[in-house]
């Protein structure tokens, strides 16, 4: 009996720089709450959880390895593997390295791509598709999973079908590239063709094939960099001086649009790639005058806007019209809805400005827990620090700053040169500059404290490192 068990692979790569400033490379949008309750991460996690499917394997920015951590054990799912990308480079070499992991012990494992950061609504009906097109995969078709179109949209791909049918799904004609209006119009007046959703499903041995033939240097850099990739707390991390030498190319673009054994089968539900600011609103509830809103936002004389307020801002808009604002700590976008894709070239402009807000949020997230800044000027900084439960900031030292440690809520173990004490609630202790030292948490539940830096210079890089049970310190010997 062929072992018809399913090996989801979840892509979460992206930087989502279309829904800047919510979405930043640090935290993207895949992380991100938007929708519905659990990020659109956790959401592709839990679809794949029916008795088809086996645990995922994970591929994501080494950034963000323990952002996923973390949302995993919040849905209390496990991944089969968390495999890290030092560099991006796109989904074709990230499929591939996923699929030689997949494929390892068995060349005809099913394996299903899945892009982290869609919006599906009905998973009865998604993994009813996905099983009935296992047959298609099985007979070394790669199944690539289109969504009749509701508009002429001309953010999406689109894929030409005809109307020749293998088992469940159609035999693909063509890809055409993201369409002008009138050329989107005329897509969808023909009925052949559907929204290119980036899902597919095919055999492990059927999709290396392919990059044998047409990407083989690609095969080479993703072997090698597997072959010396290091364990690293539960994570394989590829070889990054391997994994650089893949050029930086889609799945589509690499392989998909250049075979003939591609077929397209229709996802018959709610599918939407949140891919711009637009798309975010259009699947929020409305009001009566086409307004929607997320956050403490008030709408006077307004239409057709979306209003998104993060960390309790009051955002107000007056008398506007199909206008989206995105209030957060330390940025505000606004946009007309229908230039809403344009938000990427915003973002490049800044990060040519060296701008911190292109990349980070105010909060930063960290194995043990996150750091927040509430305020900084020339000679001091103000932080917020959260600590998890049972976890430990590495043993380290400072040349330029001295720092002032409250404990908001919680309790924590600080050791300062060698002598440990444990601080409570409403206690505080001063680490003098140079002095070795350490922050836990033996508790429970998370620590709060708030952290004073004072001194000449106030940059993350005046950090030492001794000792890090995250392996963030290179041994001298």
């Amino acid at each position: 009996v062929m072992n018809s068990l399913v090996q989801p692979i979840v892509l979460s790569g992206g930087s989502g720089t279309r829904l800047w400033p919510l979405s930043r490379m640090s935290f993207p949008k895949q992380f991100l709450d938007l929708v519905n309750d659990g990020s659109l991460f956790q959401s592709t996690v839990s679809r794949v959880n029916d008795h088809q499917f086996l645990s995922p394997i994970i591929m994501c920015n080494a950034e963000h390895r323990f952002i996923v951590e973390d949302q995993l054990k919040r849905i209390q799912k496990e991944a089969k593997e968390v495999i890290l990308e030092p560099v991006g480079r796109n989904t074709g070499p990230a499929v591939l390295t996923a699929a030689l992991v997949a494929g390892d012990k068995d060349p005809n494992k099913i394996i299903l791509i899945l892009p982290s950061d869609h919006l599906i609504e009905d998973n009865k009906k998604f993994t009813q598709t996905i099983i009935s097109s296992i047959p298609a995969a099985q007979n070394d078709h790669i199944v690539l999973f289109g969504v009749t179109p509701k508009e002429p949209h001309t953010g999406y791909g689109y894929i030409e079908v005809t109307k020749e049918k293998i088992k469940s799904a159609f035999n693909v004609k063509a890809f055409h590239e993201k369409p002008s209006k009138e050329l989107a119009k005329e897509y969808v007046s023909k009925g052949a063709h559907f929204w290119n959703s980036g899902i597919f499903l095919f055999k492990a041995k059927t999709i290396i094939e392919a990059f044998e033939s047409l990407e083989p240097a690609m095969v080479s850099a993703c072997k090698a960099a597997l072959k010396n990739a290091e364990k690293d707390l539960g994570f394989i991390r590829l070889r990054e001086a391997d994994y650089k030498k893949c050029e930086n190319i889609s799945l589509d673009y690499s392989v998909i649009e250049k075979i003939t054994n591609v077929c397209c089968a229709p996802l018959e539900c709610q599918w939407n790639d949140l891919g711009a600011w637009s798309s975010v609103s259009e699947v929020t509830k409305t009001n009566e005058l086409g307004n929607t809103k997320q956050g403490d936002v008030v709408f006077e004389e307004s239409t057709n806007c979306y209003g998104y307020s993060q960390d309790g801002a009051k955002l107000a808009l007056v008398g506007l019209d199909n206008v989206i604002a995105v209030a957060t700590k330390d940025a505000i976008l606004i946009t007309s809805k229908d230039k809403s894709e344009n938000v990427k070239a915003i973002v490049e402009g800044i990060k040519k400005q060296n701008c911190n807000s292109a990349v980070n949020h105010k909060r930063i997230y960290r194995p043990w827990g996150w750091y927040e800044s509430l305020d900084q000027d020339e000679r001091y900084q103000v932080k917020c620090l959260m600590v998890k439960p049972g976890a430990k900031l590495s043993l380290q030292s400072h040349h330029h700053r001295a720092e002032h440690w409250v404990v908001v809520s919680g309790s924590v173990h600080v050791t300062v040169d060698g002598t440990v004490s444990l601080l409570s609630e409403n206690e505080s202790t001063y680490i003098p500059i140079g002095a070795t030292h350490r922050l836990e948490n033996p508790g429970k539940i998370p620590a709060l404290l708030i952290e004073v830096q004072s001194g000449s210079y106030l940059g993350e890089d005046d950090i030492v490192r001794y000792e890090d049970v995250y392996g963030r310190v290179k041994v001298v010997a």
